[in-house]
């Protein structure tokens, strides 16, 4: 059936919106080209989106062009001001942007060591400064990124084994106490999110990203769409029962899974048998530091034996899954870039029949704390751009 002239009213400036959104600021006659509408359908379109606030005039094209086609549209970016924020267990990190993502004011915040403050209070002082800084007097929408189970019914972080007690309840006061939308996401998640958008798998829509921090875990991505699981605990591969660990994992613990291999300690203890001393580097891991060292130095026996054990989770992943693509991402897998994956890639083509390559990831730790913004900053673009009824 043929759309209605309302939704195709809706459905043009939705796509307008977007075509601004990803190309910046666009005259009339570069929308009439790129939407294929007619000149006085983008006329009218353009004329709802400046009466709905949410496009101005920016410039114009050229001086020499004059009239309404030489104006150059733009979204209004400070139409409405967006908060992520990575929540690690030892820290805290926020960025506070305008709706188009820029960078408006940024902080982190250690969280270990005496403080009078309670954690949660301490983190969210850290917001409101950074709020302060940024000249906004009210966030629409605030992204989080955080370890653990996120319920996949509700959205909340769920109680997870080993994390601080203050994470769960960092989440539950910024919802009471922030008139605006609280977004929460496994951290894992949003790393994935952002290597596709902007690092290391830009090409894939569907792949694993394998994580390689302090801890390890894994997002994925199936047909572009994060696939969570049941509980919200797809990507638990810490968990995994793997050879060489000397134990197995319990339901409250994965001691004995593929993070006894993977995670930043033993990573670090697996260094310091081939003479390689590293220790946490204020944000980078102790892991991640000594394959940073081992990949400057030419420590190959090292790198050798690390690939052995991540092929591991590597092979467990392709063979359910069949992604076609590993990204060893989180500090470690960064800090390995090339040379680490190209050797995991090798060998987990001597562990599966199925092909897959493996890369580095691009953006490190990064990832997550822009992984939040891009998640905020699409479901707030979202509710606003959504057609008014």
């Amino acid at each position: 059936m043929p759309a209605s002239p309302s939704t195709a009213r809706a459905i043009n400036d939705r796509l307008a919106l977007r075509l601004l959104q990803e190309q910046g600021p666009l005259t009339a006659g570069q929308l009439k080209s790129l939407t294929g509408l007619s000149r006085p359908s983008v006329a009218d379109l353009v004329e709802r989106l400046q009466g709905a606030g949410l496009i101005q005039v920016v410039g114009e094209a050229g001086a020499e062009r004059r009239g309404p086609n030489a104006r150059v549209y733009g979204i209004v970016a400070d139409r409405a001001h967006l908060a992520a924020l990575d929540v690690r267990t030892t820290s805290v990190s926020v960025v506070v942007t305008d709706l188009l993502g820029g960078t408006l004011a940024e902080a982190s915040l250690p969280m270990e060591g005496h403080s009078d403050q309670p954690a949660v209070e301490r983190a969210v002082a850290l917001l409101e400064r950074t709020v302060a800084e940024a000249g906004v007097r009210r966030l629409h929408s605030v992204g989080i990124g955080a370890p653990g189970l996120i319920d996949p019914a509700t959205g909340e972080l769920r109680d997870s084994t080993g994390l601080p007690a203050w994470h769960r309840r960092l989440v539950t006061v910024l919802q009471e106490r922030l008139p605006a939308t609280v977004l929460v996401e496994n951290e894992t998640n949003l790393a994935a999110v952002a290597e596709q958008r902007e690092g290391a798998a830009r090409d894939r829509d569907t792949f694993v990203l394998l994580w390689l921090g302090r801890g390890v875990g894994a997002a994925v991505l199936l047909d572009g769409k994060l696939r969570r699981g049941a509980s919200g605990g797809a990507g638990e591969i810490g968990f995994l029962p793997v050879p060489g660990t000397g134990g197995l994992p319990s339901a409250t613990g994965c001691d004995g899974g593929f993070h006894a291999l993977s995670g930043s300690a033993a990573i670090r203890s697996l260094a310091a048998r081939y003479g390689i001393e590293a220790a946490d580097r204020g944000e980078e891991p102790a892991g991640a530091v000594a394959v940073r060292t081992a990949t400057a130095g030419g420590a190959d026996a090292f790198l050798d034996a690390l690939a052995d054990r991540l092929a591991l989770g590597a092979a467990a992943v392709s063979a359910v899954l069949d992604p076609g693509c590993v990204v060893l991402g989180g500090e470690t897998g960064h800090a390995g870039g090339p040379g680490l994956a190209a050797r995991v890639e090798a060998r987990l083509a001597a562990l599966s029949p199925v092909r897959t390559e493996v890369r580095a990831g691009v953006l490190g730790g990064a990832a997550v704390l822009r992984g939040a913004l891009l998640t905020v900053r699409d479901a707030a673009q979202d509710a606003l751009f959504a057609p008014t009824r």
